[in-house]
């Protein structure tokens, strides 16, 4: 399932990319930015996220990624200044009560920390962690919840699911907690999950569980899944769209089969060229030179210019907004034409 994807243009010029038809969103960002002290470090993103779809969210770090969803969910600390629209159907999140917020998190999209060893309380047990959100979100009591939880446990695969109710998260491995977490979340049965590295610091055989985990939960439940993550070779695996991040700006989205067949911006194409074959002729690594600049000292023109071995004098000067290139795809790079040719231009024309 497809939702649409709206971009508007760098400078406020208020132009809107068509959206790209769909099923009515699930959840919907419009113009969300956000400050931190005065400085910015997500601009005016636009995203929807239909029911079912898994998306994936992909980038460096600093790139605003868990900065978006924290925002949209009401998670950031009281010195963030958050603007634009967060809609879950007719319900606007951004200022709503923290009553509302309350029943929102946990019972309709639920979020997967990255540090599982500090998301979960150390000093409580974890089947009592996991029946707070029951008793919450679903209206649960005495054995209930302990029977509800067992259950979560088992559906998770955390092994000896009835004696694991009364551990604490330090007598758990890393991979074990992970799977804490997503019972946790899946115990308000929500629409959708937003999952943030949900796989970091695991070894590759655990990781690979847990990515299994979650596509068997999104087939069974049909919630949507968005996945955040710096790996791309997770985002491949998982994923049927993804959109790349870059200086809190979305500056690619397509499907998953189209990004990772033809990457457009050469952002993309860097961190594909920085990723190991998983099979045929081993090669030489190719890793992006220099760093995400500082939210506060962006460079003039395109962000990713300083860092681009294909940069012209125009990147240098033209902050590129984002618009259609191919088939049901966006890219934010002046480089790259309309969707009939796909094509690159001659830069050089942008010089004059």
């Amino acid at each position: 399932m497809v939702s649409r994807l709206v971009g508007r243009g760098s400078e406020s010029t208020g132009d809107t990319i068509p959206a790209i038809p769909s099923a009515s969103p699930l959840v919907e960002i419009e113009d969300l930015s956000v400050d931190f002290d005065g400085v910015r470090v997500v601009h005016d993103l636009n995203l929807s996220v239909a029911a079912g779809e898994t998306l994936g969210i992909v980038g460096e770090s600093g790139c605003g990624k868990s900065v978006t969803w924290l925002a949209a969910l009401g998670l950031l600390p009281g010195k963030a200044r958050v603007s634009g629209r967060v809609r879950l159907g007719p319900q606007e999140l951004l200022g709503a009560s923290p009553s509302v917020l309350n029943r929102v998190r946990g019972g309709r999209i639920a979020m997967i920390f990255q540090d599982p060893s500090s998301a979960l309380n150390p000093v409580i047990r974890i089947g009592r962690q996991v029946g707070e959100a029951l008793a919450l979100h679903r209206d649960l009591s005495g054995g209930a919840i302990r029977a509800e939880a067992k259950r979560l446990f088992d559906l998770v695969g955390l092994p000896d699911a009835a004696r694991r109710l009364d551990v604490y998260p330090h007598e758990l491995s890393g991979g074990q907690n992970q799977r804490v977490m997503i019972a946790m979340a899946l115990a308000g049965g929500p629409d959708m999950l937003v999952a943030d590295e949900p796989t970091t610091a695991l070894d590759a055989t655990i990781q690979a569980q847990i990515l299994d985990l979650l596509a068997a939960v999104r087939r069974d439940t049909g919630m949507a899944i968005v996945l955040i993550s710096h790996d791309l070779g997770v985002i491949s695996e998982t994923c049927e769209r993804v959109m790349v991040m870059y200086s809190g700006r979305i500056v690619e989205a397509a499907s998953s089969a189209a990004l990772f067949d033809r990457p457009l911006h050469p952002y993309t194409r860097g961190l594909l060229a920085a990723l190991p074959p998983f099979e045929g002729v081993r090669r030489r690594l190719d890793p992006i030179e220099g760093q995400v600049p500082e939210p506060g000292a962006l460079p003039p023109g395109c962000p990713f210019a300083p860092r681009c071995p294909a940069r012209q004098d125009a990147c240098t000067r033209v902050l590129p907004s984002l618009r259609p290139a191919v088939s049901e795809r966006f890219v934010s790079c002046i480089a790259v034409t309309d969707e009939e040719t796909g094509h690159l231009c001659d830069r050089r024309a942008l010089q004059a």
